[in-house]
């Protein structure tokens, strides 16, 4: 018997792992075979992990007391409209919200986008990231020159990494990382006593030319900024002034390029 083609929504579906184990097998020998395929499917699996760990922590959150299924459908009695409507529309929202850790939620409370979200997403891959001692970053130092074509590449755009050698951070290494507004490519710094600091640069749909912004995040500080369509967000465990100091080492870096 002849079998199936392979199609993009096999593909997907294997990311999801939601394939059965016969065709499963027959996706990963077709990824074996077609290397430039398993790379940008290998790229999919990392940001899917990435999400999931992310979002881990509010996924855990116990359930809204307002989202409570007896306590709709207890309004839904009182209220003048009849049937199942509002009891599904509270299964869609909880089946929509569970997987994602409510992520309706979450994403009300997050700016929309531009430099604030930006910001965000930089404390957010600080938070799931440096902390890691055992692989804070996927791709080291040494091989710098392939993070950048990789992180290129996915942003579609040329990149570079910042030195901020002179601040008496060493550059740890990077990988690529996805955000609600695309990839991003994630560059980690150390100063040798376990400070770590995070840089986040991405595409930039709105705020496509930004003067720089501070924001004082308690724990961490963050300074934003875009050039020519590329955002850039430096975050780490320093005053807002320490840190303003150092992004601007990185920005004087960041001209020219496109």
């Amino acid at each position: 018997m002849t079998q199936r083609p392979i199609t993009e929504d096999d593909l997907q579906a294997y990311v999801d792992e939601a394939l059965d184990p016969e065709r499963r097998a027959a996706v990963a020998a077709f990824l074996t075979s077609n290397p430039e395929i398993e790379e940008r499917v290998a790229m999919d699996l990392h940001h899917r992990r990435a999400l999931r760990e992310a979002l881990a922590p509010v996924a855990k959150e116990p359930l809204p007391a307002r989202l409570n299924l007896a306590r709709l459908a207890e309004e839904r009695g009182k209220s003048r409209f009849t049937g199942w409507t509002s009891v599904a529309a509270a299964l869609a929202l909880m089946l929509a919200g569970g997987a994602g850790g409510w992520s309706l939620r979450l994403a009300s409370e997050r700016p929309a986008a531009g430099i604030g979200s930006l910001a965000q997403e930089a404390a957010d891959s600080y938070a799931v990231f440096a902390p890691d001692l055992g692989r804070p970053v996927e791709i080291g130092a040494s091989d710098e020159a392939q993070l950048v074509r990789w992180a290129s590449r996915r942003l579609d755009r040329a990149v570079k990494v910042p030195n901020l050698s002179a601040a008496g951070y060493t550059f740890l290494g990077g990988r690529v990382v996805p955000t609600p507004h695309g990839p991003a490519a994630l560059y980690m710094y150390d100063n040798g006593s376990g400070t770590r600091l995070v840089m986040l640069t991405r595409n930039m749909a709105i705020d496509k030319n930004a003067p720089m912004a501070t924001d004082d995040r308690g724990a961490v500080a963050t300074v934003s900024w875009a050039r020519d369509g590329l955002g850039y967000s430096l975050v780490g465990p320093l005053s807002p002034r320490h840190l303003h100091s150092i992004a601007d080492q990185a920005r004087a870096q960041s001209s020219g390029i496109s």
